[in-house]
């Protein structure tokens, strides 16, 4: 069999400079994971995770799809916790964020509608419009004028999609305004929490809940692989729209469901975080720290990019952090836009004053 075309391409990426390998695990400082609350290491949630699982004596798998087999009463219990926790009429859990925004921007527009989505939002959330059979264009990031322009020139039913905090600027969209666009031109708005949940709101609700926008908007996305420290994601919104995304998005009606201990963890992270919500305010904390070290800091939130402009540059100023002990990943062109290249450093509730600035002091010789 002939591979070539595979190796002329992985070829042609490797002399560019940019091709991707796994990592294995450092042991070095972490300024890399979405771990921004610590909950994925703590050994505290850890253990009532297990607790509760030894007590309850759950199946190791879930045996099928939710709609065979795999609709287990853990299903019911995790959806009632999130559903009180992000103030929503339903919610419907998904494997992971990625199959929760491809499937619900893929099902809910159709032939005639249009998909207006942020320039920057997820490959996911693009993926989804792009399996659509709508329209799709994007906006310019985060700009007002250009997604009115676009509103306005769009056909049939109108779907914004964007995200609250983006992952690779740390940046947060301007909600407020664009939830007052959807609303003059008719636009159904879908918001992809991922990076804000657990760091913002009541309980870990998220940056829309804390900003009380989360009634106008058509659909969330919540992911829990990331502040929470377990895995998984959901859709809140109407129970009519949970109902269809039921009978309509595929990647929710044709995968395995997650087992029993997915649901558990769920369910225990929101309470652990419930109870600890100083870890918010914690994690703030280190974000100010960093920007009052850093004067070149251009983000608020826990992920803060370091723009370097070239592949070659990125990798040699990740492995100049290696060397000094901390885990600072190069992003690089085409995950980010050529001259775009950068290191991208997540801050965390764990991570030490004394560390931040050791890694400060480090990035301004850079």
């Amino acid at each position: 069999m002939d591979f070539d075309f595979l190796k002329k391409k992985l070829d042609e990426r490797q002399n560019s400079g940019n091709l991707r390998q796994l990592p294995g695990q450092t042991g070095l400082m972490d300024f890399v994971s979405n771990d921004y609350l610590g909950l994925a290491q703590c050994g505290e949630l850890a253990e009532i995770i297990r607790e509760r699982e030894r007590e309850e004596s759950t199946k190791i798998g879930s045996t099928g799809s939710r709609l065979l087999s795999g609709n287990h009463s853990y299903y019911a219990s995790a959806e009632e916790k999130l559903q009180s926790v992000f103030d929503a009429e339903a919610v419907l859990i998904f494997n992971s964020g990625y199959h929760a925004n491809q499937a619900l921007v893929s099902s809910v527009a159709e032939k005639g509608d249009t998909i207006i989505y942020d320039l920057l939002a997820h490959v996911c959330l693009k993926e989804g419009a792009w399996l659509s059979k709508a329209d799709t264009i994007a906006f310019r990031h985060n700009d007002l004028n250009d997604l009115e322009q676009k509103l306005k020139q769009a056909k049939g039913r109108k779907f914004v999609v964007t995200e609250t905090v983006f992952s690779m600027d740390g940046d947060i969209a301007p909600l407020q305004e664009i939830v007052d666009l959807c609303e003059k031109y008719d636009g159904y708005l879908i918001v992809d929490e991922a990076h804000s949940t657990g760091c913002f709101g009541k309980d870990g609700s998220g940056l829309l809940n804390d900003l009380n926008l989360s009634s106008r908007v058509f659909a969330r996305v919540y992911t829990f692989g990331k502040a929470m420290g377990v895995h998984g994601a959901c859709v809140a919104g109407s129970k009519v729209l949970i109902d269809y995304l039921i009978n309509f998005a595929r990647p929710f009606i044709y995968t395995t469901a997650l087992p029993p201990i997915g649901l558990i963890s769920i369910e225990e992270s929101f309470k652990y975080l419930a109870g600890h919500l100083n870890l918010q305010q914690q994690l703030r904390n280190k974000i100010d720290l960093f920007r009052s070290k850093f004067q070149n800091a251009i983000s608020q939130t826990a992920i803060q990019p370091v723009i370097i402009g070239s592949n070659e540059g990125a990798k040699t100023a990740s492995n100049k952090l290696m060397i000094e002990g901390f885990d600072v990943r190069p992003i690089l062109s085409p995950t980010v836009q050529k001259g775009k290249e950068r290191l991208r450093i997540s801050l965390h509730t764990f991570n030490s004053e004394d560390e931040i600035d050791q890694l400060t002091s480090i990035l301004k010789s850079i």
